[in-house]
């Protein structure tokens, strides 16, 4: 009704206002009538500050009526949180699928989830041999033999053990003329570097870490990366050896030989 009021008001000062400037000339009376138009545009002007006033109201109270269904839809009843997690709609952390977490007698570890069980048999006491689907060169084993001795330590320093267990590295069979290459000797395809060693502490447990990069007869791969793990425990030696080739070492398959030999344990 006010809009309405206003603008009638706004036609009468529009026809008005034309009246004056059509006349041929400017009467007294015409002049005072014009004067007369401003307590109209003082009453136009107050009827649309209501107008504004309401629409003021108007907005605080659609703000109002914002803010609380916001308010409401922030409540998230127990069953939608629940179905959140479940779909990860919150950041649940995910389940690593490269790696599968295998247990035998008296250990466990992970294995990467593209390779397959192997029934080749390398060495004496082998219990586990894991091999990948494309590369048999790229394995882990499990061997678990009699040992007299109460601690890893009572081998000797990790090279020392090393040498105990050195058939794990592979044997020479190939004998002729070779170039020295990626850090070998000349004439030598059985050689052992070894790079990195560690005696770590897993639940109480002292541990023999080593890092070997050897050179046999194995094709064109030049050389391998192979990571033993080794522990004793209740008169037992056990040792996983992870390898992998040195093209495919530097290829991807570094993060699952290392990660299947760190996570080595005994129960």
């Amino acid at each position: 009704m006010a809009s309405t009021q206003c603008l009638l008001h706004q036609h009468a000062l529009t026809t008005l206002a034309r009246s004056s400037l059509s006349s041929s000339s400017s009467s007294s009376s015409s002049q005072r009538r014009v004067v007369n138009t401003k307590p109209n545009q003082l009453i136009c002007r107050a009827q649309k500050n209501e107008v504004e006033d309401g629409n003021t109201v108007s907005r605080r109270l659609a703000l109002t009526v914002l803010i609380g269904a916001a308010a409401v839809a922030s409540k998230v009843s127990p069953a939608d949180a629940a179905y959140g997690e479940a779909a990860n709609v919150f950041g649940k952390p995910k389940t690593d699928t490269d790696f599968l977490p295998i247990s035998g007698d008296g250990f466990k570890l992970l294995i990467p989830s593209k390779w397959n069980p192997s029934k080749e048999v390398e060495y004496v006491g082998q219990v586990l041999r894991y091999e990948d689907n494309f590369d048999t060169t790229s394995n882990v084993v499990v061997t678990v033999t009699p040992s007299d001795k109460n601690s890893i330590k009572d081998y000797g320093a990790p090279e020392a053990f090393l040498s105990k267990v050195d058939y794990l590295l592979g044997k020479q069979a190939f004998f002729g003329d070779t170039v020295s290459e990626g850090g070998f000797d000349a004439n030598a395809v059985a050689a052992a570097n070894v790079l990195e060693t560690s005696t770590p502490v897993i639940g109480g447990k002292e541990y023999y870490f080593l890092s070997v990069l050897t050179r046999t007869a194995d094709g064109d791969e030049g050389g391998k990366h192979q990571l033993i793990s080794a522990t004793v425990k209740d008169g037992k030696l056990y040792i996983c050896k992870a390898q992998a080739g040195d093209k495919r070492w530097f290829k991807g398959a570094r993060k699952f030989v290392e990660s299947a030999a760190s996570s080595f344990s005994v129960a």
